[in-house]
């Protein structure tokens, strides 16, 4: 009888390397493409791997697309959320989350700028567990502007705001300026930087 000389643990560690390679991968792949444009084989050859092998770590396309979406929301969390969380909240972190997600689409994470705007308009009207993945990435991401207006008004840096609809209007500005990025127009960045500063004060 043969045993496989390679510990399970050691396996289990191999096989959670590949799955990140092959998400983060997709990732970049569905900022361009769209999740739509994912396929197991399509990313098996794009990174030399086994069709069988990529199926074994995600079973089906959903699985897959779900995984991708996870892989982006922690990338997106590294980039822009998690640094901006050192800052005092209120205006001060309101400014720093704009500035991070300035850099994240600027010198893009990903090669097809914000994943999100990518992605949301494909899905918007469809129901299932990708619509509701990134229904929660993009609630989660109106709060968190959402509570820094609020935080900015309890310390009284600014007044008169609807929270909600500053998070609302903050967020239709960043996912514009992710588009005119694409389309290279130079001073997008600038344009959001000169929004917020309109809502803060």
């Amino acid at each position: 009888m043969t045993t496989d000389p390679m510990p399970v643990d050691q396996r289990l560690a191999r096989g959670a390397r590949t799955r990140r390679t092959i998400t983060r991968h997709a990732v970049d792949v569905a900022s361009m493409e769209g999740l739509n444009g994912l396929s197991l084989g399509r990313l098996a050859t794009d990174l030399g791997l086994s069709k069988s092998g990529v199926a074994t770590l995600f079973r089906t396309k959903e699985q897959l697309q779900l995984a991708t979406v996870e892989t982006a929301r922690e990338a997106f969390l590294e980039a822009v959320v998690r640094p901006a969380s050192d800052t005092p909240p209120g205006a001060a972190r309101l400014r720093e989350l704009t500035e991070r997600w300035i850099s994240y689409a600027e010198q893009p994470l990903f090669p097809g700028g914000c994943f999100w705007a990518a992605n949301l308009p494909e899905f918007d009207s469809r129901t299932g567990p990708l619509r509701d993945a990134l229904r929660r990435q993009h609630r989660s991401w109106l709060g968190l502007l959402a509570d820094q207006v609020r935080h900015a008004a309890d310390a009284g840096e600014i007044a008169g705001l609807d929270a909600d609809l500053a998070a609302f209007q903050i967020d239709a500005v960043l996912t514009a300026a992710n588009l005119a990025m694409r389309l290279g127009e130079p001073r997008a960045g600038e344009k959001v930087r000169r929004v917020i500063e309109g809502l803060l004060t």
